[in-house]
């Protein structure tokens, strides 16, 4: 039996935006809003993040290669008394990993991160069709307390 070291989580680098922009596209709803052929609009959106102390993109790696990825955002508030709480997006696992209890490790370094910087709430949306996220959201402690719109502009 071959022991699978553990992924290690760090912040991403630019090296990183190939593997990252695939798995961002490597589903149904990814498909057609992520462009991997075209890394250029990644890169800029990876430079002003990284410049930003509340922005956290993390990619997870093991035996070398980047098999997941999140971005955690850390958002000061008014409301909730002056509550600070973050917001988890752009989860994503490789397939390949899908199942090894990756994501929830992943899960769990971004609510220890949001402790850390002494955030009282972690939020995080999901499309309505994604159904399977959604039970391992809720099986890890998320409830579904709101809903969500946008706007696209």
């Amino acid at each position: 039996m071959t022991d699978i070291p553990e992924p290690a989580i760090r912040p991403a680098t630019e090296a990183d935006l190939p593997a990252i922009v695939a798995m961002l596209a490597d589903d149904p709803l990814g498909a057609t809003r992520e462009s991997p052929e075209d890394l250029t609009p990644y890169r800029t959106a990876l430079e002003r993040l990284s410049g930003d102390p509340n922005q956290h993109v993390v990619v997870a790696v093991r035996a070398g290669r980047v098999v997941g990825t999140l971005q955690l955002t850390i958002v000061p508030g008014l409301s909730r008394k002056g509550a600070t709480r973050a917001v988890i997006e752009g989860v994503r696992v490789h397939a390949d990993e899908r199942g090894s209890g990756l994501g929830t490790r992943f899960i769990e370094w971004a609510i220890e991160k949001s402790r850390a910087e002494n955030c009282t709430l972690v939020q995080l949306t999901s499309d309505v069709t994604r159904t399977d996220a959604h039970r391992f959201y809720e099986r890890l402690g998320f409830t579904a307390s709101h809903v969500g719109f946008k706007l696209q502009l």
